[in-house]
């Protein structure tokens, strides 16, 4: 998912992506190469911090890839199929904590 950001003075608008495609992007600029662990994601991503909404909320990682039912995976295709239920409940979780909601009132 990618949220656009507020406009501002410069003519090309910026897109900030959470989740799925932060994710991924993630994985494009590691170079990872398949079969995979999740240590060897964890290991190879830089930045393990994923944001999770365009509000800024972030979950690490090993935290997502803790919560699968395996450990290897195939191609990117597959890891990213079984994160993305993972993800969309991490970001349910987010907005409906008191800081999420907080969070939501105020312009980023």
């Amino acid at each position: 998912m990618a949220a656009r950001a507020p406009p501002d003075d410069s003519s090309d608008p910026d897109v900030i992506e959470f989740g799925i495609a932060a994710l991924a992007a993630r994985l494009d600029e590691a170079g990872i190469q398949y079969p995979t662990t999740s240590q060897q994601l964890c290991v190879a991503v830089d930045d393990t911090a994923i944001p999770v909404d365009g509000a800024g909320n972030t979950v690490e990682l090993d935290e997502v890839l803790g919560r699968l039912p395996q450990d290897e995976f195939a191609t990117q295709a597959e890891l990213l199929d079984m994160l993305h239920p993972v993800f969309e409940e991490q970001r349910k979780q987010a907005a409906q904590s008191v800081f999420g909601r907080l969070r939501a009132l105020l312009p980023v």
